[in-house]
Order: structure tokens, then C-alpha cells, then sequence
């Protein structure tokens, strides 16, 4: 079993609602287990402006898949939250992430591990660094001195 961090994101239909049951979903991925969740945080759109705004959350999973098969069961819920992949950065129902997978890295063509963005994404790191405060991300840093590095990007935590 591996411990693996997925990254969810929202900014239409009821974003709160999709990323609580996108939550919910998670812990059903076949072979895996939620192991915990973090906060909702709001954030600004990181691509397009004419959009609105993010609620962004981080989920600690426990998993017997491998990484692109893990990956196959993630996009299979974003295909079943209507997600659309037709602008780069636009708005979307939800988008789930692959961010770490243990301690591995990983290049390959669908997936690379830890997510290319991760340690410029504030909506990302507050969350991680949540639910997972002694976090090393393979390649690159523990996690609070990466989530201290981002204070050009204003994030929310939801009540």
C-alpha cells in the first residue's frame, strides 16, 4: 500500500458540493482508502481571470493501485463530474490532481509525480501542509518551508 496526496479543485457548478463529493468518491477508488481530507480553501483562478474563483482541498489516500492506474480512476470521476478539458488552466467542475505517490518520482508521458506545480501553487501546499505537516516532497523540500515560500499568492481557508 502506498500513501498518495491528490489535489482537488473546483469553480462551477456548486464547487463546495463537487469537491465534498469528489471526497466521498475517493474513499471508493477500488484498493484504496480516504485517509484524511483537508480543509476547503478559496483562491483566485491561476490561468484565466474571466473565471471564478477556486475552492481547493488536498486528500491523503491509501492505495494498492499503481500510479497510472490510480491516475485512470481519478480522471474517471472528473469525467463524471462533467469535467471538460477544452482550455488550459479555464474553469472546470473538478479537477483532481495526482500530486505525490509515496515518496516516488515519476516521468512518463501521462504523469508526472511529484505534480510539476506543486511547489508554486499555494492552493495546494496550505492544504497539504494541513493534513501533512512533516511532509517531504521527493526532489524538492519539506512541505511547510515550500507552503512558507509562497507568500505571493492569497489563499482562504472556508468555515
Amino acid at each position: 500500500m502506498i500513501d498518495a496526496y491528490i489535489g482537488l479543485g473546483s469553480n462551477l457548478d456548486q464547487p463546495v458540493q463537487q469537491i465534498l463529493q469528489a471526497l466521498d468518491e475517493l474513499d471508493c477508488v477500488p484498493e484504496s482508502w480516504l485517509v484524511r481530507a483537508s480543509s476547503l480553501y478559496a483562491s483566485a483562478p491561476m490561468g484565466p481571470q474571466d473565471q471564478p474563483d477556486y475552492v481547493n482541498a488536498v486528500a491523503a489516500i491509501r492505495t494498492g493501485l499503481a500510479p497510472l492506474d490510480l491516475l485512470d480512476a481519478l480522471q474517471e470521476i472528473e469525467k463524471c463530474h462533467g469535467r471538460i478539458r477544452d482550455r488550459r488552466w479555464g474553469p472546470r467542475t473538478l479537477d483532481l490532481d495526482l500530486l505525490l505517490y509515496g515518496d516516488q518520482i515519476i516521468q512518463d508521458r501521462r504523469l508526472t509525480v511529484p505534480h510539476p506545480g506543486l511547489a508554486q501553487r499555494a492552493f495546494v501546499l496550505k492544504p497539504l501542509e494541513e493534513i501533512a505537516p512533516r511532509l517531504r516532497v521527493p526532489g524538492l523540500d519539506d512541505i511547510a518551508a515550500l507552503s512558507a515560500a509562497r507568500t505571493d499568492q492569497q489563499v482562504r481557508r472556508i468555515e
